[in-house]
């Protein structure tokens, strides 16, 4: 991990390890699911490596974007505290009941307006639906699989349309995102197909790499910067898979496998 600060970009992402992205977008610094704890164990998971930047070299940010809050590989301790730390984070609404300000919780299919840093407008946030698991997977009080999890759609005047997908395995909901939000330009789509032998008898719990492959097909992305692939013990495919499945797919020309934080420009 270094310190080495991150320049701000026009419209770029960077992956920095784990689910965590930094999005630079319409003069905004958005940081999506930030994870800064060192590697070591959390709880029931354990993290293999830690975060290529952080904190204090991706420095003030403007938004923060947490798909869910109760898993420490999407929010861990010094995460947390950068969130609190911002000045708005959008989230599922039980989450944000339990973050707490500056959190606001987002049902599926609703939007935050975001005041853009450039002067042209808005940044439109929509909160798109997601499973954290298989379809048939048991559903708790709440109706998730898994728990709560929302992913979101980045838009505005002059900027390419981004989805952020957040731990989903449902392919079924990336094509219902599809169908709304038919103009995707770029996805950050949480692949790896994360494993927990203890849940829904070890099936994924996020896209594996020949669905997230599928998921690019289906969304009709230029560009596909996958994340939340390395990093933890409970991934079960890496980069190596994803290039594979991309290649048999016919689709290598969208996929972006940078080095973690470097960054990868969201127009095509």
């Amino acid at each position: 991990m270094t310190t080495t600060e991150l320049p701000r970009q026009e419209c770029a992402v960077t992956v920095l390890g784990g689910p965590t992205a930094v999005i630079d977008m319409g003069g905004l610094r958005i940081v999506s699911d930030p994870t800064f704890d060192e590697a070591g164990p959390h709880g029931y998971l354990t993290k293999t490596t830690g975060p290529a930047r952080n904190e204090d070299a991706v420095g003030p940010v403007d938004l923060v974007l947490v798909s869910h809050d109760v898993h420490p590989d999407n929010l861990d301790e010094r995460g947390r505290a950068f969130a609190k730390a911002a000045p708005l984070i959008l989230t599922g609404p039980l989450a944000a009941a339990r973050l707490g300000s500056p959190a606001v919780g987002l049902a599926p299919w609703t939007s935050h307006a975001v005041a853009r840093g450039d002067g042209e407008g808005d940044l439109t946030v929509l909160a798109v639906p997601a499973v954290h698991g298989p379809e048939d997977g048991d559903r708790d009080a709440d109706g998730h699989v898994n728990c709560e999890v929302t992913g979101f759609v980045l838009s505005g005047r002059g900027l390419p349309t981004v989805y952020v997908s957040g731990d989903n395995a449902s392919l079924r909901v990336v094509a219902e995102i599809s169908r709304r939000v038919p103009d995707v330009t770029a996805a950050l789509l949480h692949a790896g197909a994360a494993r927990v032998p203890a849940k829904f008898d070890g099936r994924p719990l996020s896209l594996d790499s020949r669905r997230t492959a599928a998921a690019a097909a289906v969304l009709g992305a230029d560009i596909v910067v996958p994340a939340h692939y390395d990093g933890w013990e409970h991934f079960s495919e890496g980069r190596a898979d994803l290039e594979q499945a991309f290649h048999e797919a016919g689709l290598s020309s969208l996929l972006r496998t940078a080095t973690h934080g470097s960054w990868v420009d969201l127009r095509p």
